[in-house]
């Protein structure tokens, strides 16, 4: 396993301040699916798609097709890596920055080993709830840094309900 870097990194600086600490988190979840899972999916997606059919809504047909398709690919293409960095000004997840000042609030879900998240807020209604898992970095470390920056929520103790179908059904 790659050894995680969560140190202060005082000698390394980005376009958008100095770094503060990093990670790398998978570009999308990896999840170790079993026969069973492929089967009772495989299953399921039949009925739904022959529901389509006789209902002749085509259109929820070729959205089946494309998650069965994406999801056969994503099972034998391994997951990219992508650099999580909390600077001085904001936060680097992959190519896109985003700034503290457009951050309303952040909260970290932190229930090892299913549950190791830290959630961002944003101001604009038109940017979503950002989940970025915190892999093996150190949630204190994490909340120290922000909270100088950024409001914590410490009234959210939950996933959101999108994660929580994305983990248990692995999605």
């Amino acid at each position: 396993m790659e050894e995680v870097r969560q140190e202060t990194i005082e000698e390394e600086a980005y376009p958008y301040g100095r770094g503060l600490v990093q990670w790398e988190i998978d570009e999308y979840p990896n999840h170790q699916r079993s026969r069973r899972w492929y089967i009772g999916m495989g299953s399921l997606g039949a009925l739904m798609f022959i529901y389509a059919i006789f209902t002749a809504n085509f259109l929820f047909a070729v959205i089946l097709l494309m998650f069965a398709i994406i999801t056969v690919i994503s099972e034998y293409k391994t997951p990219d890596k992508v650099p999580v960095v909390i600077t001085t000004t904001g936060l680097i997840v992959g190519d896109t920055y985003y700034e503290f000042q457009a951050i309303k609030t952040f909260a970290i879900l932190y229930d090892p080993p299913e549950v190791k998240n830290l959630y961002l807020d944003f101001d604009s209604y038109l940017r979503p709830l950002l989940t970025v898992p915190l892999e093996e970095v150190d949630p204190n470390i994490v909340r120290e840094i922000l909270l100088p920056f950024i409001i914590e929520d410490v009234e959210r103790d939950d996933e959101t309900f999108g994660d929580i179908l994305r983990r248990v059904y692995k999605l």
